[in-house]
């Protein structure tokens, strides 16, 4: 088997991955969630409105705000929806376990073992995952 016939067999093992099937369906239960597509929708057209206002020659600061306001209102109940919580948390958990494939595949092309790579040692980058802090 090539290298690239490995690579196929490893994104059918991701895509068999309980994070990844968990992923696709806090995903397709968020498309499928009109309330919070709303408010997503919502979202997106204040923060537009609020560009629009900060670029104009004769802004009006409350308006500015006012849409400030809205803004973080809205994004807080996006947040907080319960389906956005299980996807944030689903998509944090997939994206933890392409980070590892990442490292595997990079520090393994740079001449390390790769079944003597330690996971646990490497930064993920979000201090999620060890608490040390970086030195």
């Amino acid at each position: 088997m090539d290298i690239i016939q490995m690579t196929r067999e490893l994104g059918k093992a991701i895509q068999a991955d309980d994070r990844y099937i968990a992923y696709c369906l806090a995903k397709q239960a968020n498309d499928e969630d009109e309330q919070l597509q709303n408010l997503i929708n919502a979202f997106n057209l204040k923060r537009v409105e609020l560009q629009m206002e900060i670029s104009k020659p004769d802004k009006n600061n409350e308006t500015i705000q006012e849409l400030n306001t809205l803004i973080k209102d809205t994004y807080q109940k996006i947040m907080t929806n319960p389906k956005m919580m299980v996807y944030n948390s689903t998509k944090s958990a997939m994206d933890d376990l392409m980070n590892q494939i990442n490292n595997i595949i990079t520090m393994s092309a740079n001449g390390v073992n790769p079944d003597e790579i330690d996971l646990s040692t490497i930064c993920a980058g979000d201090c999620s995952s060890c608490g040390g802090g970086c030195g």
